[in-house]
């Protein structure tokens, strides 16, 4: 277990969940909003400042179940509650062609052709697909599926993203 200091903001880290509540008895917790590709036993995290090892993983990737090293009662676990959980971008697993990780899509411009429609505030994970929600100033936000007939080019390098408003009804 090593104690370091890490920003929420820092390119180099990944949010992989925050710590729910305690599943049994012996320090294992539920993680909600996960991603669970970067939630692998043997794996590290951060949490609270301090890095520890994932001892075991379980429960589904919707819905999985970790126990961290130094975490070996249900008092324990109580106390990481609400905690989020970090990965170093450098350990992370490689993405496929069309995956990006949320930290590099929040923040992108979302455009239709040539006109600006707002930012990306965050990714959500609907049953069918994961949408961009959008801001837009001065109008409601609109909620962009990635799917390729709504997005068509994603380019988080330079911060941004072409859709077809057309394809949500606009």
């Amino acid at each position: 277990m090593t104690e370091r200091a890490v920003s929420a903001t820092s390119s180099d880290w990944l949010r992989a969940g925050t710590v729910g509540k305690p599943h049994g008895l012996d320090g294992s917790v539920h993680v909600s909003a996960p991603s669970s590709q970067l939630l692998v036993a043997g794996g590290e995290v951060l949490v609270k400042g301090v890095s520890r090892r994932i001892v075991r993983r379980s429960g589904t990737e919707q819905k999985p179940i970790i126990r961290l090293e130094d975490c070996q009662d249900r008092a324990a676990a109580e106390r990481l509650n609400g905690a989020d959980l970090f990965v170093e971008r450098e350990l992370a697993p490689e993405l496929g062609p069309d995956e990006w990780w949320e930290e590099d899509l929040v923040g992108c411009e979302v455009r239709d052709g040539t006109r600006s429609i707002g930012t990306v505030v965050r990714l959500l994970a609907l049953p069918s697909c994961d949408v961009l929600e959008v801001h837009r100033a001065g109008g409601p936000d609109v909620l962009v599926p990635l799917v390729s007939d709504a997005v068509g080019e994603v380019d988080a390098a330079r911060g941004v993203i072409q859709v077809d408003l057309g394809f949500v009804g606009e």
